[in-house]
């Protein structure tokens, strides 16, 4: 495992995987018992692991009382985020969610008590809840910096405008990093929030970066998995350019005997190495052989070719503005464009 700082606004040195562990707990009606946790827990911290991330929500507040006791021997050697938003069981209702500076505080002592621990080195809000002003979540976790509750916040699922309004309208802003969606499956990140924290340097935590499942390859044979258990963050194989995402995976999985699953982690890992921020995949193993699937990648020989096929073949369709920006740039910096520039530039030079 290889560290970095989360970011370049911030000495943070996270592990360049975090453990995700919404599957930490069975009270969703699925997920990894006490037992089976700690040996996930275990088995990611013995590779080399120490960025943790959790939410109050996460199995109605059961991940946060298991990391309490995996935690307890040596809380200060892990970076350990949580988020608050969307509550849990019994502190839910129109006091206890949302972003507003009433519910952060009251969530973080709730997630402070279960964790057994006395701060927290990351703190998200999890996601918009369209009623509190920005300035007031901002402002607010910068007061929980002061007060030593928390190191640094983040904003997650939040759009790349938010993210750099919190940064930019504050003279001295708690917010360090954004976390959203990001896979081969779903590179729509690419339009504005990876470009967003290259350019500001925060750190970028990306989330379901097997696509629910659906980059295994598994769903070609079978509906077990996401798909079934939870129906939620997960990617459906519905357009042409998904199918033959995952064709590509399954073709070089065949040429080198590397699982598709463990390529799509090493193309991940690949692209934050090339990335002028940190990029960190969220992993979220139910069970040990999961995780070693995942760390797998870690090792893997991955060449240029199988890195440009698979960003070739699964590259997102930017848009309006991104797709005309060249053609734009080409005409400002030719014929008429270019002329009305030098023709200015004399003129000031004149003056």
């Amino acid at each position: 495992m290889k560290y970095t700082t989360f970011g370049n606004r911030t000495g943070l040195r996270v592990s360049e995987i975090a453990l995700g562990t919404s599957n930490f707990g069975t009270r969703w009606g699925t997920g990894a018992d006490e037992a089976t946790s700690a040996r996930i827990f275990t088995a990611f911290a013995e590779a080399g692991g120490t960025f943790i991330d959790t939410a109050d929500t996460y199995q109605q507040g059961e991940s946060e009382t298991y990391l309490a006791t995996l935690l307890a021997a040596d809380r200060d050697h892990f970076v350990l985020a949580s988020k608050f938003t969307f509550g849990t069981a019994g502190q839910t209702g129109v006091s206890k969610t949302g972003n507003s500076r009433k519910t952060i505080t009251y969530a973080l002592e709730s997630s402070l008590k279960r964790l057994n621990t006395d701060h927290l080195d990351l703190y998200w809000a999890h996601a918009p809840d369209s009623v509190t002003p920005l300035d007031e979540v901002v402002d607010t976790l910068d007061d929980l910096v002061r007060a030593g509750k928390i190191l640094h916040g983040g904003l997650s699922n939040f759009p790349a405008w938010q993210v750099s309004a919190a940064i930019a309208g504050h003279q001295r802003t708690p917010v360090i990093a954004t976390q959203f969606e990001y896979s081969l499956a779903a590179r729509d990140g690419e339009r504005d929030l990876l470009p967003m924290a290259e350019h500001l340097g925060i750190g970028a935590a990306v989330y379901s970066p097997l696509g629910g499942g659906l980059l295994t390859g598994k769903y070609r044979t079978s509906a077990e998995g996401r798909l079934t258990t939870m129906n939620s963050i997960i990617q459906r194989e519905d357009t042409a350019q998904k199918t033959a995402t995952v064709d590509e995976l399954l073709t070089i999985g065949r040429q080198t005997g590397i699982e598709p699953a463990v390529l799509a982690i090493a193309w991940l890992l690949e692209r934050g190495r090339r990335s002028a921020t940190a990029i960190v995949p969220i992993i979220g193993p139910r069970t040990p052989d999961q995780l070693d699937a995942y760390l797998k990648a870690l090792a893997v020989p991955f060449d240029q070719d199988q890195y440009e096929r698979l960003e070739t073949v699964s590259a997102p369709a930017l848009g309006i503005p991104h797709d005309g920006a060249h053609a734009i740039r080409d005409s400002v910096l030719g014929g008429q464009g270019n002329n009305f520039i030098i023709r200015r530039s004399r003129e000031a030079a004149a003056n």
